[in-house]
Parts: C-alpha cells; sequence; structure tokens
C-alpha cells in the first residue's frame, strides 16, 4: 500500500513520527507522500522526509494560505528542482467554500503552481471544493503534458467524467467510508481502476471504523478496503493496482 497524501508534519503526526513509521511498515505500507502546505512550513517537511526513504514529499502552496504566500511559477521550480526526494507540486488548487483565501489569489497561485508542473514534469496535486467549473476551465486550458492528481476527490460525477478526458488520477480518502457518502462512493464505481489512488490525508478524515480518532498513514487499509468492495475487486489486486499507479504517476515505472 501507498498513502498518496498525508500531512507527517501536523500534530500529533509529527511528535510520533517512529511510531507512525513503524505501524505503517507492520500494514505493508511502502510509501509516504507527505504533502507540502505553507512556504514556512517546508523546511520541516523536509526534515522529515529525510527520517526513512519511505517518506517522500511535494512543495506548494494550500488555497486557503494564498492570501500571503504567493509564489512565481521560477519560485516554485526553484524550490523542488534540486531535492530529489520533492516528487510532486501541491497541494494546490481552489477552495470556494471556505474562502480563506480571495478568489482571484488562489486562482493565481493554482495557474503558477501547474506552470510549474509542467516544466519540471512532476505531477500536480490538486484539492477542489465548490469550485468545479473553475478548476476543469484552468486545468483543460492547461499544458496537455500536465499530470494531475485529484486528491480527497470529493467532486460530482460529472466532473470526474470531464477530468477522465485530461487523463487525471483520482484518490480515495476516508470519505468514502463514510455512511452518508453514497454519491461519491456511486462516483468512485465509474473511475477506471488504472486511474485510482488511496490516500488517508492524516491527520485529518479518519475513515470508518476508526472516527473519532486522530487518522494516521496506517489507516489507509479501511479506505482501500471499502474501494475493494465498491469496485468488487480483491483486497490484495487492488493494494497492487493502486501501488502500480502511484509508481507510474510519480516515478514513471
Amino acid at each position: 500500500m501507498i498513502d498518496s497524501h498525508c500531512h507527517l508534519d501536523h500534530e500529533p503526526l509529527d511528535k510520533n513520527i517512529e511510531d507512525v513509521l513503524l505501524r505503517s511498515k507492520k500494514e505493508g505500507i511502502t510509501k509516504l507522500l507527505t504533502i507540502s502546505t505553507t512556504l514556512n512550513g517546508f523546511p520541516k517537511l523536509l526534515e522529515i522526509i529525510n527520517k526513512d526513504e519511505m517518506i517522500f514529499g511535494t512543495f506548494g502552496i494550500h488555497p486557503h494560505e494564498t492570501n500571503t504566500d504567493q509564489l512565481l511559477k521560477d519560485e516554485i521550480v526553484d524550490k523542488i528542482k534540486t531535492k530529489d526526494k520533492i516528487i510532486g507540486v501541491g497541494e494546490t488548487g481552489l477552495d470556494f467554500y471556505y474562502n480563506n483565501s480571495d478568489k482571484d489569489k488562489q486562482i493565481k497561485s493554482f495557474q503558477n503552481h501547474i506552470n510549474a508542473a509542467v516544466e519540471l514534469n512532476i505531477p500536480l496535486i490538486v484539492h477542489s471544493r465548490n469550485a468545479e467549473p473553475e478548476t476543469y476551465e484552468i486545468l483543460k486550458n492547461s499544458d496537455s503534458s500536465l499530470k494531475i492528481l485529484m486528491h480527497c476527490f470529493t467532486g460530482s460525477l460529472p466532473f470526474a467524467l470531464k477530468l477522465m478526458e485530461l487523463n487525471t488520477y483520482f484518490s480515495a480518502s476516508g470519505i468514502i467510508t463514510f455512511k452518508n457518502s453514497t454519491e461519491l462512493q456511486n462516483t468512485f464505481k465509474e473511475i477506471p481502476l488504472e486511474r485510482l489512488l488511496i490516500e488517508t490525508d492524516s491527520p485529518f478524515l479518519s475513515p470508518e471504523p476508526m472516527r473519532g480518532k486522530k487518522n494516521e498513514p496506517s489507516f489507509v487499509r479501511y479506505t482501500l478496503k471499502k474501494l475493494s468492495e465498491l469496485k468488487n475487486v480483491d483486497f490484495e489486486k487492488l493494494d497492487r493496482i493502486t501501488t502500480d499507479n502511484f509508481n507510474r504517476l510519480f516515478f514513471n515505472t
């Protein structure tokens, strides 16, 4: 298994990295991708990815942070290009649900991240909430070589179908295990196996039956289990598929 999206620099994970890694390895997890959200947090993320060979990272500015953190495309590229274990751009995108940042600043930041991902030829990790039309239009009009990963996908089926035309990958989080997520579960039934990844988004969004606890990478098995039921695919087979998808997307293997 691979947890394609976690935040190891957030409490309480950052205070218990060794234990988190031990439990992950016991579950058979082979890689963790810890995700950047702020400029000031990046040095801490770099320290974390050097703690174990299984940990990789990204660089990017979350849409919530774009009022204060604004980087040009070349500045994003410079943060990544000399660091072998930084393998993605993001988390970036649009969040018009909370509107913690100005919409125009979110859009400008998103476009700069897209251009950096194209130049570096590495995947873009996209956050989208209450912004389906805007997210799709920006991605559709980007360079066709852009590698897109919709993280913690909770969008509609029509949105997913349009994104599939852009060769997008979709990551399932613990949300698909929630009892009130029938519509999302039905959407994931329609997404091709070769486009699926799994994630925890830990320490957030603990899956059933671990709700009420702080999420961690070892809980990703519950998401994989639910996804295997939705897709009517054997757990071990889907484990191999999602692992292969991650490695193909991020490592071209």
